[in-house]
């Protein structure tokens, strides 16, 4: 609570001081997570520097932004946001307060969501879908266009980028169809639904543990090791950001293994490549 005011104060007094521009002006692009930092590096190099509001290892569900995060974001010149994750959704009035004149890129509403209020917390939609190939291609499209407007000179580099990028999204998305075609229909187990996305499009089930954000309870638990124990599954996909307890309890009742994967890097590329091959090799007798 104490924290809560405290960052309120400091939103305060920078609101206040929005309208000052003295001294030169560094260009920051605050993005909501590390993923899409990784769109704005890679498209436009060095010409801005980026803000995270959400640090490395933190779940962006519970995350509390710090008054160091909202001091860059007054002088940030765009904020990308997911649109769909509690943090944002609790704060966002009060972020477009500091600075009046930020633009902000909503990725969500440019994407093909999957609609879902299982993820609980009021949230209407799964706010995965950067995981996703097929979503990465459109966040990578948006990004670029904010981009250019904020830095048209550039603009023939930022498509060139932009360009290579989208190349080697569409790559890892043919690779991923290649590799789980054969096992289409089969359910994957995750302790936090986040792999709705890749699930959609490989066609494949997504069966999570966690339901509607909270914790599961002991007939949930119970009724997850029967599905896990009938369905032969040898492994159980849980996020490194996450509370891996409950889906250590579920692995040793079933005899699965813990399948760590990361989803929240600043190295889009690993994280899902990484995904991929994780589920290849939960599917393979």
């Amino acid at each position: 609570m104490k924290k809560l005011f405290l960052l309120a104060a400091v939103i305060a007094v920078f609101s206040c001081r929005s309208g000052d521009s003295s001294g030169k002006e560094e260009k920051i692009v605050t993005v909501s997570i590390s993923p899409f930092a990784f769109f704005v590096e890679k498209i436009a190099g060095d010409d801005f520097r980026v803000n995270v509001m959400v640090p490395a290892g933190s779940d962006p569900h519970l995350y509390e932004p710090t008054p160091s995060k909202v001091s860059d974001l007054r002088n940030s010149v765009a904020y990308i946001s997911n649109g769909l994750l509690d943090f944002e959704i609790a704060w966002m009035d009060r972020f477009l307060s500091v600075n009046r004149n930020l633009k902000l890129l909503r990725l969500a509403d440019s994407v093909n969501l999957i609609r879902d209020e299982g993820h609980g917390h009021g949230i209407e939609a799964d706010p995965h879908f950067w995981i996703a190939p097929s979503e990465a291609l459109t966040i990578a499209s948006s990004v670029k266009n904010l981009l250019c407007s904020l830095n048209p000179g550039m603009k023939d580099k930022y498509e060139k980028n932009y360009s290579q990028m989208a190349d080697s999204i569409s790559s890892i998305h043919r690779k991923a169809a290649a590799m789980l075609e054969p096992y289409r229909g089969s359910r994957i187990f995750v302790f936090h639904p986040t792999l709705g996305y890749i699930a959609r499009d490989y066609g494949l089930e997504q069966v999570a543990i966690e339901k509607e954000g909270k914790e599961p309870s002991p007939a949930m638990m119970k009724e997850v090791i029967d599905n896990i124990k009938a369905s032969g599954a040898r492994y159980i996909f849980v996020q490194k950001e996450f509370d891996r307890r409950h889906a250590a309890e579920v692995a040793a009742e079933t005899g699965a293994e813990l399948a760590v994967i990361g989803t929240l890097s600043a190295d889009w590329f690993g994280d899902v490549n990484g995904i991929i091959e994780q589920i290849y090799k939960s599917l393979v007798k």
